[in-house]
This record gives C-alpha cells, structure tokens and sequence, in this order.
C-alpha cells in the first residue's frame, strides 16, 4: 500500500455508456487501476447505459454497503444525447462537494481549453459514502485522480482529505 498506513477504502466503479462493453471500458479500467494501484479494494465495477434510474439503482445500491465508502462514477457528465448522471445522483447527496467540479475543470481547463465548461464534473456524499462524477474518457479519469482523487482518497494528506469523514462505515 501506498501512503494508506491506516486501512484500504472500499471503492465501487461505474461507467455510464450506451456504447462501452467491459472490453472498451479504458475509463473504467483506469479508474480501477489507479484505486488497486493506491493500495485500495474495489469491490464492484459496473457498465450501465445512460439512463437515470439505472444509474441510480446501482449507486443506491453500493452507498447502502458497507464495504463501499467511495464510488466513483465516468461518463454520463457531458451535455450531449441522454447525458444524464448529474440529474441521477445530485438527488441522492446529502451534501454536495462543490470544490470538486470547480477544481477539476481548472486542472482539465490546462488540457484542453475553454472545452472544460461542457464538463458537469461533480461530487457528493450519500450514505457517508463519497461519489465523485467525472467525464467519460480516459484522460479526464486521469486528470481527476491524478490531480485530486489520489489526494483526497489518502488518509495521510495534509491538511484535510476524505478518509477521516467516511469513519461512519466500514472501509476494508
């Protein structure tokens, strides 16, 4: 494990796509990659077509676990067709993460420009459980963990991280 002396977080994946199978889900991949990689445990990875209840069953369903305290969701964040994943789960927080959204259009604003305002980035708790909603490609994934989720994932950063406030369920 990495800088998680205390104790691995129980992660869920989920890609919304009307067009990804598990053998083209490279966003999906990466975000469990990077979770294994940062020393947690992914418990369940799903693919589900961009439909608002589908989305929701499956997130009510791992916020109401346990094991999973961090669910993070790719896809679904955009404006175009059936986009739908920020109408699915805004509903579901109990508090909303505003600086999430905020944060990671700046990081994605150096990538690729004035682009980052079509990006309904968001973030929340549901549950004491923390979701993160982030565009569907792979080089956003990569720009969310990379610049944001691996810190705020990691019990040792400092100042403030999000481990301490998922205290409520269990983690491992």
């Amino acid at each position: 494990m990495s800088a998680m002396s205390e104790k691995a977080l129980g992660v869920a994946v989920l890609t919304v796509s009307d067009t990804r199978s598990r053998e083209t889900d490279t966003s999906g991949d990466f975000l469990q990659q990077a979770a294994e990689g940062s020393g947690h445990i992914v418990h369940d990875r799903r693919i589900v077509p961009d439909d608002i209840y589908q989305i929701r069953a499956v997130t009510s369903d791992w916020i109401a676990r346990d094991e999973v305290v961090v669910v993070l969701i790719t896809g679904g964040t955009g404006f175009s067709g059936r986009d739908s994943t920020p109408e699915a789960m805004a509903p579901l927080f109990d508090k909303h993460i505003e600086g999430f959204g905020e944060l990671f259009r700046q990081l994605s604003f150096a990538e690729i420009g004035s682009s980052t305002i079509q990006s309904r980035a968001l973030g929340g708790f549901a549950n004491q459980t923390v979701i993160f909603c982030m565009p569907g490609s792979t080089g956003a994934c990569r720009t969310a963990w990379n610049g944001i989720l691996k810190e705020q994932l990691d019990g040792e950063h400092r100042p403030c991280n999000f481990v301490g406030v998922l205290h409520g369920k269990s983690a491992g």
